[in-house]
């Protein structure tokens, strides 16, 4: 909740917009990242040949962090668990078609669970249940102090407006960390690309909120 200041900050026309911090310790970061990749890479191995407990170890590894996207992208927890039970179910049925070398597993997993939520807020609902209100409409007055988790109410209802492929794009950025290059890698696209999503959806966000800059402010420097 913190990036509400970032996304308040104002925008440099000719800069690159919104991209997480450099780790402190990239060589550490980079190690680790390939570790991870290695990890993966051999359970993959075992789960062509049918390995269950290698399975289980490669859910257990991703499924959490599977699931905080696809709940930020849909909105609601139930459709959260359907995307990510389905995406895991691919992994199992389509063991031994994996190809080394391609991608990560975990970009690709990510990839997949982030359509899939695509495609689930696109399909007509009978019921209602992901229609989110205008947030000018459904907020408070300007004038009066917003705390800390209705700041957090007012971004997210703004981030559930934003196009589908600038959502994602801002979600992988500002919750989890992504660099533009990751993220162009999951969205399969370009690091332009990107920069263009981040950059116009921080710019819809800041237009959303604008009636709401002050309160935002001051939840965050009057504590």
């Amino acid at each position: 909740m913190a990036y509400a200041l970032d996304i308040l900050a104002p925008i440099d026309s000719e800069s690159v917009p919104i991209a997480p911090a450099a780790s402190d310790d990239v060589p550490a970061a980079a190690a680790e990242a390939t570790r991870v990749a290695d990890e993966d890479d051999a359970l993959l191995d075992r789960l062509a040949a049918n390995d269950e407990v290698a399975f289980r170890t490669l859910v257990e590894r991703h499924i959490d962090r599977a699931y905080a996207i696809a709940l930020r992208i849909v909105g609601n927890a139930a459709d959260a668990e359907d995307v990510v039970q389905d995406t895991m179910l691919k992994v199992w049925t389509h063991r031994g078609r994996w190809q080394q070398g391609r991608a990560k597993f975990s970009t690709w997993l990510y990839r997949v669970v982030s359509n899939r939520c695509i495609d689930l807020r696109r399909k007509p609902r009978t019921e209602n249940v992901d229609a989110v209100p205008e947030v000018a409409d459904t907020q408070p007055d300007a004038s009066s102090v917003i705390e800390r988790n209705e700041v957090g109410n007012l971004l997210e209802l703004a981030m559930q407006r934003l196009p589908e492929q600038q959502r994602v794009a801002v979600i992988l950025s500002y919750h989890e960390d992504m660099s533009n290059g990751e993220i162009a890698e999951v969205m399969d696209t370009t690091v332009a690309a990107v920069e263009s999503l981040l950059k116009r959806g921080r710019q819809q966000l800041r237009e959303m909120l604008r009636r709401h800059e002050r309160d935002i402010r001051n939840a965050f420097t009057d504590c």
